[in-house]
C-alpha cells in the first residue's frame, strides 16, 4: 500500500483495494442541475460586490462582502461524488470534508484538492467533531460501508448524518426507488449492473423508503424538517432533471415532461422511454415512480426531536430552492410556474401548449390512420417552408400552429426547405424504428425507407440525395439520430423476433393462399381427368359398333388403290 497523503486520515473500515470511481460502480453522474443546486445552496460573493468593499465604495459593498463571508460554510460530501461537483463545493466552501470507503479515491482525491480533510472508512466509524453546514450525500448511503461488515440499517444511517448537521444546517440527500420507471425499462435486474454496492441488498431492510412520505417521516425522526423534495428523471444514474414535489401535483404540458425522458444514448431495453414517461406524467406517478429522489431538510435551531410519525402535511420550502431543473444539452433551465428560464441569466420563456408531434404521429401510425398522418405532416411541411425547424420530439402541436420546446441554433447556411423537412422527418422515422413501434407501410424495412415514404406523404417527395444532406445536418446540429452499434441485444431481439413474426404471417398468410388455390386446380385436374376417362371409354364402346367396323374395311380396298396408281403413275 503506497503511503498516504497527509490530509487522509484512515478512520477504519476502509477498502484498499476497491475503487468507487470504476465505470463499473454506478456512481450517480451529477452534472448540470447538481452543480446549480450546491450554487444555490453555496452562494458566493459576486463580482460587484467584491469590486464595492474591495474600493470602498459605500456601506452596500461592505454589507455584501459580509453576507458572502457569511454564507460560506463547512460542508461535508458523503461518498463518492463527480469529479466537477467536488470542485464546485471546495470552492464555494469554507470547508469541506469527505467520507470515502475507497482508499485508492481517498488518495487522488486529496492529492487533487490538498485543503479538504479526506476521512477514509466507514460511516459508523466517522469521528463526532464540529457540526457541519451542509451535508451532501447526493450518491445515497449505499458505498457508506465496508464489505467487511454487516451494512447498519438505512434510518440508522439517516440519524448518524443528521446528528453532523449543525442547527440550522442543511442536508441533502438522495434516495434510489426500487419502483422507479427506469427500473420497467431496463431489461437486466439491477442487481446485475457489476459493481459491488450489492454486498447487502436494501431490499431486506424494512425501514428503507418506498415514497416520498416515508422519506419525510424518516426525516423527521431524525430530528430534520423537510424543506422540499425532488424527483430525479430520467435514470438514477445520470439525473438530468429535478422537479419539486408543488410542481409534480399540477397537470405539467408536454413540453415539460418530453425532455424527462431517456433519449439519445441512454439506455432503451423493454420499452420505449418517451411513451413511458409520457404515461408516468399523464396518470399524476411522477413523484412516485421517480428514479431517484433528492430530499432537502433542515436541523431546527433549538426544536426538539419530534417523534416518529407527527409529521404532518408537505414540507415547507425556501425562497432560495428552485422549483424544478433540467438539462438541455449543455444548457441548465430552471423551471418557474408556466415558464422555463436558462441559467444563469436568460429571459423566461412560456412553456409552449400543445402535444409532441412525435407522439401524435406515432399513435396514427398504430391506428394506421393514414389520412392523419398525410394531413399532419403536409401541415408540418408548410411550417418548415415559412421558416420553422424542429425535430418532431422537439415539437408541440395545439391543432392550429406548431411550437419548438426548446429552441435550437439555426444553421449559418439554411439548406433548402424540402432537406430540412427530410431531416425531421428521418429522426422521426429512426426513433419510430428503434423504438419497435407499429406503421402501416410494411414495405420500408430500413429508416432511409420509410422517411423517404413520409416525405412522399407530406406532398414533398425528396431522393437519396436530400436524404444524404439531411442526415449531414442532422449531424452538423449536433445530436444525430443514428443507431447506436452498441445497441442493447435483449431489445434487439425483441424488435427481431417482431420482424420475423410479421414475415411469419405475411408467409403463413401467402402459403394458405396457395394451397387454397392449389386444391381447386387439383379438383379442376379430377374433373378433366373424369372427362378424358368418359370420352375414351365412348371412343372405345363406338369402335366395337358393326358400322365402325364395315366401314373400315370398305375404306381398306380404296387405300390401297390409291397407293397402286400413286407407285404406276411415278
Amino acid at each position: 500500500m503506497n503511503e498516504a497523503p497527509e490530509n487522509v486520515r484512515l478512520i477504519g473500515g476502509e477498502m484498499l483495494l476497491w475503487s468507487d470511481s470504476s465505470h463499473t460502480s454506478g456512481v450517480t453522474d451529477w452534472r448540470g442541475v447538481a452543480l446549480e443546486l450546491v450554487r444555490r445552496l453555496l452562494p458566493i460573493e459576486t463580482g460587484e460586490g467584491r469590486q464595492d468593499s474591495e474600493g470602498g465604495q459605500g456601506r452596500e459593498g461592505r454589507e455584501a462582502k459580509e453576507a458572502a463571508e457569511g454564507a460560506r460554510a463547512r460542508v461535508l460530501l458523503v461518498g463518492p461524488h463527480p469529479r466537477g461537483l467536488v470542485d464546485e463545493v471546495v470552492a464555494r466552501a469554507a470547508s469541506v470534508a469527505v467520507l470515502l470507503r475507497s482508499y485508492p479515491d481517498a488518495c487522488a482525491l486529496a492529492e487533487r484538492h490538498p485543503d479538504l480533510a479526506v476521512h477514509c472508512g466507514r460511516l459508523s466509524a466517522l469521528p463526532e467533531g464540529e457540526p457541519y453546514d451542509l451535508v451532501l450525500a447526493l450518491d445515497g448511503l449505499r458505498r457508506t460501508h465496508s464489505a467487511e461488515e454487516v451494512a447498519p440499517p438505512w434510518r440508522e444511517s439517516v440519524g448518524a448524518l443528521a446528528a453532523l448537521v449543525a442547527p440550522g444546517g442543511r442536508f441533502v440527500l438522495s434516495v434510489s426507488n426500487d419502483l422507479g420507471i427506469d427500473r420497467f425499462v431496463e431489461a437486466r435486474p439491477a442487481d446485475r449492473d457489476g459493481g459491488d454496492e450489492h454486498w447487502e441488498p436494501h431490499g431486506f431492510d424494512q425501514g428503507y423508503p418506498d415514497g416520498p412520505g416515508a422519506l419525510d417521516e424518516a426525516l423527521v425522526a431524525a430530528g430534520l424538517t423537510p424543506e422540499r423534495c425532488y424527483a430525479a428523471y430520467p435514470g438514477r444514474a445520470a439525473p438530468r432533471a429535478l422537479l419539486a414535489r408543488e410542481l409534480l401535483g399540477c397537470d405539467l404540458p408536454d413540453a415539460l415532461t418530453v425532455p424527462l425522458s431517456a433519449r439519445g444514448g441512454d439506455r432503451m431495453l423493454v420499452a420505449d422511454p418517451l411513451r413511458l414517461t409520457r404515461l408516468v406524467f399523464s396518470h399524476g406517478l411522477g413523484e412516485q415512480l421517480a428514479p431517484v429522489w433528492v430530499a432537502m431538510a433542515t436541523k431546527p435551531s433549538d426544536a426538539p426531536n419530534p417523534p416518529i410519525g407527527q409529521f404532518e402535511g408537505p414540507p415547507t420550502a425556501r425562497a432560495d430552492l428552485p422549483l424544478g431543473l433540467f438539462e438541455e444539452g449543455h444548457a441548465v433551465h430552471e423551471v418557474i410556474w408556466g415558464a422555463t428560464r436558462r441559467l444563469p441569466d436568460g429571459v423566461e420563456r412560456a412553456i409552449p401548449a400543445g402535444r409532441v408531434v412525435e407522439e401524435v404521429l406515432i399513435e396514427a401510425c398504430a391506428r394506421e390512420d393514414v389520412r392523419a398522418v398525410r394531413d399532419l405532416l403536409t401541415v408540418l411541411g408548410d411550417w418548415v417552408e415559412m421558416g420553422g425547424d424542429a425535430a418532431a420530439d422537439n415539437l408541440v402541436w395545439d391543432g392550429e400552429r406548431f411550437a419548438a420546446i426548446h429552441a435550437l441554433p439555426a444553421p449559418p447556411d439554411r439548406p433548402a426547405d424540402r432537406v430540412v423537412l427530410c431531416r425531421v422527418l428521418w429522426r422521426f422515422a429512426v426513433r419510430l424504428l428503434a423504438a419497435g413501434h407499429h406503421h402501416p407501410w410494411p414495405w420500408p424495412r430500413q429508416a432511409e425507407q420509410l422517411t423517404l415514404t413520409l416525405c412522399g406523404m407530406a406532398n414533398r417527395p425528396c431522393d437519396q440525395a436530400d436524404l444524404d444532406l439531411a442526415r449531414k445536418l442532422d449531424a452538423e446540429l449536433g445530436q444525430p439520430a443514428e443507431l447506436s452499434d452498441a445497441a442493447p441485444t435483449y431489445r434487439d431481439l425483441l424488435g427481431a423476433r417482431d420482424r420475423l413474426a410479421d414475415q411469419l404471417t405475411a408467409a403463413l398468410a401467402r402459403v394458405s393462399r396457395l394451397e387454397t388455390k392449389l386444391t381447386y386446380r387439383e379438383r379442376e385436374l379430377l374433373r378433366a381427368r373424369g372427362r378424358l376417362r368418359k370420352s375414351q371409354r365412348k371412343s372405345a364402346a363406338y369402335r366395337r359398333t358393326l358400322g365402325y367396323r364395315l366401314s373400315r374395311r370398305l375404306a381398306r380396298p380404296r387405300r390401297v388403290a390409291r397407293r397402286v396408281l400413286r407407285l404406276l403413275s411415278g
